[in-house]
């Protein structure tokens, strides 16, 4: 028996809105037979259309459903915008229930979805007029795009098609059966055009068209009285049909004699499309196609034409498609009536369509329209006041890239199956044509797209995420000379805006996607540096070898060399740089070979008349029944499927009034895909939810905290701050949390402590704030010469000499030195002179081996001229170089530079370099800002690397040099620095279908607020950049099995990361306090099970395939912060003690806290358990490690005391060690540090001097390295040889 849901929840429609019958008013036909008869029809003047019928679900009226017992068939439909017409007589319909004669209706009352204006409509449907026809002519389909007030859209399609004029025929008199009159002879060529109108929420194109040419057949046969009734059925088949969800899952119905489609949405971010996207590319040269785009992209005022109704929208539509997912933001208007025209005279940005009959008319009425005639594949502008419109081009090289694309596009279906015998079953043809159409679909979505990412591709690197600043102005100085006006004209559109806002979002849509996915190697590295990007010498060639091209393949970084540090390298390249430009441009014009990801087909139950309330709900329990067949039939991890098909069945439900099982089949998204689940339905369900059926949905665990996510936490009452703001240089002087903001907004340094070292600079000897003028000369210095270097062209002799990464950061003025007369120029990695005349390279030293730089003066003359000299460790003379007043400044880069690279070779962290390179630009900007005599006292400020290493004796320990072989900085390019919670290693894994990047091992760092950065740990280079899971802090990873990443968070839930997509798009939602710790079985073969723990004591079993609890068990006290599997047996750490448990919850044996220290305030941190039967533990407040042997633990604990230790966090056991992370003293500083233990002497091998702050997690990495994460004063990773 259903279940009496509240009539307060508005349930989600199916695929219809409405359906309409539109022709000639009954009043204009009554005489023109007479008229017909007399002057014949082709004087006939034309008819203006109305609504002669509307249809709106439901169907079934309250009576119906009461009389079955199914009170749920117009439960939920809350009344919408109505539009009443009152017909002179009204007709009977013919309604029976299951007994009794037939009933006359009330008095209609039609309920119109908003957005849908019955008053328009007709004009609409017969933009050309009814115009009465000698002889019946072709059915005809056209397509509308109709929108509210509010900008909401919804889709028509219209079919017209003829019928003939007989006396009686047309009359809607009433009538309940037909009566044929004696035909008019002179009316028996008259033939009046009929228009049925279906609209939906969703752009089903092809699919409604196919619909309507069934019901087209059907009415051909119908007599006039039937047509109503038959229009009626078809309206309600379709508003029983539910809305396929986002994914794979395309939905089937028999409409008889076609098999019709409705296709899903492929993501929730992207639109429905079910158009041929090709269209437009036969129309139009692919130089066309980039010129409409353009003038969109502009946000021109423009008219489409064409002779073809049909044709304005649907390539208005793909056009559209093509932006996706920049979005049009003004009036889409499609088609326009005769009677419309003069909408083309706003004076806003729209789109519109006309047929091409009017064309002169509106090119010469209207000024400064962009016309586009479809027919001719022509794109010419009217006239305005300024004589003409002008679009710019696009880019020069996106638009080759694109052009070549196009062309390589197989747009023919038919030279597709050429070799294809003839199909003889009709949907089966079908079939075939709608695949070959879905793939060549994917391809113009990526090339499309690919032209998006190519124009649009570099405006993050002008983005400030934490402020919400574009710096328009910057980017516009980073593109060619000839593109100015085209990025002037789109960067002040709505539509720009809106995608402004995306990015800062950082939103994850298609166009982020394929950047992520076709950016270069050198951006992967350029998103992990803190210095300033200059051109790198590879840049430098490949403009020389072709001005134009920036190749598009991917390169390869190789493994590093643990035993050398050096900052991030591109791998050399077998082939020259010129042979690489070339092939690379050859493939740049061939498109991507991307197949369309793979569909599947779930067919609906026929739907039986008539419609009455027991039939609806049969058809309801069929589909639900079908549902749940499908999904017994599928393999337990297919999740993609398994999730459209909950989310189905729990619509299903819904309609029945089953709320208990519909939030059962919502709740199951969560472990299947979040990304479909229908939060506000789900909380809308929820609040109409009686009391009592409150009441046993929270007796259901599963249901328990779905209610809580919707009802009880406090949700966002205001929407996010989602401003974009334009870089403005400061008006007002500014105190030191201005100016921070202020540089983090021009994109200068985003770092906040060397802000505030860039602060006193700029303020030394004065008040401490910053006036107006003082930052504009600084901004204005720093980008000056940011250009320049832009601007920096080396010849190929000296380019020879230099590592392709390598950038010129500084050239001084022309100088004399004892190598000669040139320019000093200054690298991340060396000096070198760039010796006149003829021009030559002459190495001066790598920072590296530079032994002593002093600045001193020598006479000339009269005079002392300063002088820099620099003692090389390889070299025997003294490099010296007169360089007059720029040596002061030159003295303090150097040696900064050289500070820089000695702390980056102690400490085998490459990011000091990038530091101190930072540093040696600020002092030449604020140089030349102050230009004072104190300005080099100023800039000396910046000099922080030098003066920490004569202030503080940096050499680690000898122990700590040997093992420590690299650092990485998770937090780069953040504003501070922040912790590492969990580090996780997964090993690659090969899959033909994956991508070779994509099989690396990977390094997974959980920061803070559920920040999740991905490293490829083949190159330790950024794989993926943060994405979030949850905003709480995580508390544990676990590769559950080669796919899936398990996320253990403070917010109780358990993320699953697809190791494949990178995405996170399942949660496990059981525990009900935070998420402690994660373990997977040990075997040979892949997991089956994962264990979890909360805080609140509660262990569940999970199997891993079908995400589903296979036990749980609740421990008596709380406070559990870990478990460990070993010998069959899990044990837990529960701070007073540590339980031993069977898998199935029963005590073992415990080891409490009492029994074992006389102080009973201390409490297990840590433990470990290792093969030779021994546990392990760390307590609060203890310098020591605690071993019990696992025979007998009873027995006191050995204890292994480490020296100089505060405080023990973590520990692991490798190979046979275990190394435990703490915080402790070295040389009477607070260090994160790292002591290795020998685990068969139990004595400290080695004691390493890890970060500056707590070791707060440590992982290994196959045995062969340990990998250590600090806390947020440092926010680094450490990377140790494991023995």
């Amino acid at each position: 028996m259903a279940e009496a849901a509240s009539p307060h929840l508005s349930l989600p429609s199916g695929l219809l809105e409405l359906c309409a019958l539109l022709g000639a008013p009954r009043d204009s036909l009554r005489g023109l037979e007479q008229v017909a008869q007399k002057k014949g029809v082709r004087n006939l003047s034309a008819l203006d259309p109305e609504v002669l019928s509307v249809f709106v679900p439901p169907f079934v009226s309250k009576e119906d459903s009461q009389m079955t017992g199914a009170n749920c068939g117009t439960l939920g439909k809350t009344r919408r915008r109505s539009f009443r017409k009152k017909r002179e007589k009204p007709r009977p319909e013919q309604w029976k229930g299951p007994s009794g004669p037939p009933r006359v209706p009330e008095p209609e009352d039609i309920t119109v979805p908003g957005g849908v204006d019955l008053l328009a409509l007709p004009q609409l449907c017969f933009p050309g007029g009814v115009c009465v026809a000698t002889e019946p002519k072709e059915d005809r389909v056209h397509f509308l795009v109709l929108t509210d007030v509010c900008g909401n859209r919804t889709y028509g399609v219209v079919a017209q098609y003829y019928r003939p004029l007989h006396d009686e025929y047309c009359f809607y008199n009433g009538k309940t059966h037909w009566e044929p009159s004696r035909p008019v002879m002179g009316a028996a060529g008259c033939f009046l055009p009929f228009a049925v109108c279906v609209v939906s929420r969703f752009p089903y194109y092809n699919s409604l068209k196919d619909c309507l040419s069934c019901l087209l057949t059907h009415l051909k046969l119908c007599k006039d009285f039937e047509v109503d009734n038959a229009i009626k059925d078809f309206a309600a088949k379709l508003s029983l049909i539910p809305s396929p969800p986002p994914g794979p899952l395309h939905l089937v119905f028999n409409m008889k004699p076609l098999q019709i489609v409705f296709p899903a949405r492929a993501d929730p971010e992207s639109p429905v499309l079910d158009l041929d996207l090709h269209l437009p590319l036969l129309c139009f040269r692919p130089e066309k196609v980039l010129q409409i785009l353009t003038c969109i992209l502009m946000e021109q005022r423009i008219v489409f034409f064409s002779s073809d109704w049909a044709l304005l929208t649907l390539v208005a539509e793909c056009f559209m498609a093509y932006l996706h997912p920049l979005q049009w933001q003004h009036p889409f208007v499609p088609i326009l009536s005769d009677q419309m025209l003069d909408f083309v005279m706003a004076p806003t940005s729209f789109l519109m369509g006309c047929h091409l009959d009017h064309f002169e008319e509106v090119s010469k009425e209207a000024d400064g329209l962009v016309l586009i005639n479809i027919d001719h594949g022509s794109v010419t502008y009217s006239k305005s006041a300024n004589n003409s419109v002008d679009i710019p081009d696009v880019p020069l090289l996106a638009a080759q890239t694109f052009i070549q694309r196009v062309q390589s596009l197989q747009l023919h279906h038919e030279l597709h199956a050429a070799h294809l015998c003839s199909s003889t079953d009709l949907n089966e043809g079908r079939a075939h044509r709608r695949a070959w159409q879905q793939k060549l679909n994917c391809q113009i979505q990526q090339t499309t797209l690919q032209l998006l990412v190519s124009v649009f591709r570099d405006v993050k690197n002008h983005l400030n995420y934490e402020h919400r600043v574009f710096n328009s102005e910057e980017f516009l100085k980073t593109r060619a000379p000839g593109d100015h006006q085209f990025y002037k004209q789109v960067l002040d559109t709505y539509m720009f805006h809106s995608f402004l806002k995306a990015r800062l979002s950082r939103r994850m849509d298609a166009f982020a996607q394929m950047d992520l996915d076709t950016q270069s190697e050198e951006d992967r590295i350029n998103g992990m540096l803190i210095s300033p990007r200059r051109p790198t010498v590879e840049k430098i060639a490949s403009r020389k070898s072709s001005p134009l091209h920036i190749p598009h393949r991917r390169m390869v970084v190789s493994m590093p060399d643990l035993q050398d540090i050096a900052t991030p390298e591109l791998a050399p390249r077998n082939s020259s740089l010129r042979l690489t430009d070339t092939a690379g441009c050859r493939g740049s014009g061939t498109v991507l070979n991307v197949l369309p990801k793979s569909t599947y087909m779930f067919k609906i139950p026929e739907i039986h008349f008539p419609l009455v309330g027991q039939c609806v709900q049969a058809y309801h329990a069929d589909l639900a029944a079908l549902l749940t067949k499908a999904m017994g039939l599928l393999a337990p991890d297919n999740s993609l499927l398994l999730a459209r098909y909950f989310y189905l069945r729990g619509l299903v439900h819904l309609m029945q009034g089953q709320l208990l099982n519909a939030l059962l089949d919502f709740q199951n998204l969560y472990k299947t895909d979040i990304g479909i689940f229908p939060a506000d339905l789900v909380k809308r369900t929820v609040e109409s939810m009686s009391a009592p059926e409150r009441a046993q949905a929270e007796r259901a665990p599963e249901l328990m905290r779905l209610i809580s996510e919707v009802l009880d936490k406090p949700h966002e009452a205001s929407k996010p701050d989602d401003h974009v703001k334009n870089f403005e240089l400061p008006k007002k002087h500014m105190q030191l949390g201005d100016f921070v903001k202020r540089v983090q907004e021009s994109g200068i340094v985003r770092d906040a402590s060397t802000i505030h070292r860039l602060f006193e600079a700029l303020t030394v000897g004065q008040q401490k704030q910053i006036d107006p003028e003082t930052f504009k000369d600084f901004y204005n210095c720093w980008k000056e010469t940011e250009a320049e270097a832009q601007e920096v062209s080396l010849p190929w002799l000296v380019m020879e000499h230099l590592d392709k990464s390598e950038c010129v950061y500084k050239l001084s003025s022309s100088v004399k030195t004892n190598l000669g007369v040139g320019k000093i120029a200054m690298t991340q990695k060396r000096l070198f002179l760039l010796t006149e005349g003829r021009p030559g390279y002459v190495e001066i030293s790598t920072f590296r081996n530079i032994e002593e730089v002093r600045n001193t003066t020598i006479a000339f003359l009269l005079r002392r001229i300063p002088t820099l000299k620099i003692k090389v460790a390889s070299k025997k003379e003294v490099f010296e170089a007169n360089l007059k007043t720029e040596c002061d400044l030159w003295h303090l880069m150097v040696k900064e530079m050289w500070a820089g690279k000695k702390l980056a070779d102690d400490h085998k962290d490459p990011q000091y370099v990038q530091q101190a390179l930072t540093n040696v630009l600020l002092m030449d900007a604020v140089v030349g800002t102050l230009q004072s005599p104190g300005a080099i006292y100023a800039a000396s400020k910046l000099s922080y690397f030098d003066k920490m290493r004569h202030e503080l004796p940096m050499a680690l320990p000898k122990t700590t040099l040997e093992t420590l072989k690299h650092k990485i900085n998770p937090s780069a390019g953040e504003t501070l620095p922040q912790a590492v919670d969990v580090l996780l290693y997964t090993p690659g894994h090969l899959d033909p279908a994956e991508k070779v990047e994509n099989a690396h091992p990977k390094l997974w760092c959980a920061l803070s607020e559920g920040k999740v950065t991905v490293f490829d740990a083949s190159s330790w280079t950024v794989h993926q950049h943060s994405f979030k899971v949850g905003t709480a802090k995580v508390n544990c990873m676990v590769m559950a099995d080669q796919n899936q990443v398990w996320v253990g968070s403070e917010d109780s839930v358990i993320y699953i990361i697809n190791v494949h997509s990178m995405s996170c798009n399942k949660q496990l939602t059981d525990h009900r306090s935070s998420v402690m710790d994660l373990i997977v079985q040990d075997g040979q073969k892949a997991p089956s099970e994962v264990y979890s723990c909360s805080v609140d004591g509660t262990v569940l079993a999970w199997n891993v395939r079908t995400l589903r609890v296979t036990s749980r068990f609740q421990l008596p006290s709380g406070g559990l912060t870990s478990i460990r599997l070993h010998g069959g047996r899990l044990w837990c750490c529960t701070g007073s003690s540590i339980m031993v448990m069977t898998t199935n919850g029963f005590l073992r044996q415990e080891l409490k806290i009492e029994e074992n220290f006389t102080d009973t305030s201390t409490s297990f941190l840590a433990f470990q358990l290792l093969p030779e039967e021994q546990l392990w533990a760390a307590c609060a407040g203890r310098s020591e490690v605690y071993i019990w042997s696992l025979k007998d633990l009873a027995q006191p604990p050995e204890r292994v005391p480490l020296e100089e230790c505060s405080e023990i966090v973590c520990m692991i056991r490798v190979k046979k060690q275990v190394w435990v992370g703490s915080r402790g003293l070295w040389q009477g500083t607070p260090k994160g540090k790292i002591y290795v233990i020998d685990a068969e002497s139990k004595t400290v091998e080695k004691e390493l001097v890890a970060h500056m702050d707590t070791v707060r997690t440590l992982c290994s990495a196959e045995d062969r390295y340990v990998l250590s994460g600090s806390g947020k004063e440092e926010g680094k990773i450490a990377i140790w040889k494991g023995e």
